[in-house]
């Protein structure tokens, strides 16, 4: 979960209706399946991935990608988050408390 500053909602959205063709390339290679973000009227932004290895083995794989490093350095300005970090960077793992099919 993360913060999207309020004035920058829909230039955030945007964004997101043309993801580079690469980063996306790299987010398959690295096994971030059924990827979602969801986007709350006041900012607050969720992210969901199903990892086809693991949770960590996806964001290392991202880690060392070029392409990433450039998409985070482009999202940096739209998120409540410390100067100089990275958005990816603030992605942590939540436990299933609960799961419905």
């Amino acid at each position: 979960m993360l913060k999207v500053r309020p004035d920058r909602l829909d230039e955030y959205k945007r964004s997101h209706e043309a993801v580079w063709p690469d980063m996306l390339d790299a987010l398959s290679r690295h096994g971030w399946r059924n990827y979602s973000l969801f986007l709350r009227d006041d900012g607050m932004l969720f992210g969901y991935f199903e990892a086809e290895e693991s949770f960590r083995a996806s964001l290392d794989g991202m880690a060392g990608e070029d392409v990433n490093n450039r998409w985070q350095e482009l999202m940096e300005p739209y998120f409540e988050i410390p100067p100089g970090s990275h958005p990816d960077q603030m992605i942590v793992e939540l436990e299933e408390v609960f799961h419905l099919d």
